[in-house]
Order: C-alpha cells, then structure tokens, then sequence
C-alpha cells in the first residue's frame, strides 16, 4: 500500500488542512503521526497520491505555520518506509 501524508507540529491547522482537501473532493483520513516524521501534533492527514497537486495548491494560498512536510509512506512485508517528499 501506498499514500502520503500531510504532517503540522498544530492539531488545529491539521484538521483545517483535512477539511480544505474534503471540500476540494479528496479523500482523507486522521490518522496517528508516525514517530519517523518526527516532533508533531499527534495526528496527521493521509491521502492518496493521486490528490498530491491538490494538497500542494491547497497548501500554497493559506498560510500554514506549523506544517511539518508532506511525507510518502510505502507498507510493505510488515513494514514502513516513510520518505519526506
């Protein structure tokens, strides 16, 4: 399985980063940070790779103090393997 992650240090700015992308047709999911992102909120916003240019617009016209990155994560045999984008 494959999905990015939006990640924010604000649990705030997290979930009105999660209702930009429901109100632009996209897909999301809270889910718990993983510790490999690093120092965060506790909760980050997961979404398919296809709505990645949607997310970077989303992005790009707010103005987002917190955000910690977008990240790719890739599960396989048991695993994670998150890479920042």
């Amino acid at each position: 399985m494959y999905y990015y992650l939006a990640v924010f240090r604000s649990r705030s700015e997290t979930l009105y980063f999660a209702n930009m992308l429901r109100s632009n047709g996209v897909i999301v999911s809270i889910i718990n940070t993983p510790k490999e992102a690093g120092q965060t909120c506790g909760i980050c916003v997961k979404f398919m790779p296809n709505s990645f240019e949607i997310a970077k617009n989303i992005f790009m016209q707010k103005p987002f103090r917190t955000f910690a990155g977008f990240y790719s994560v890739m599960l396989k045999n048991g695993g994670m393997e998150l890479s920042r984008l």
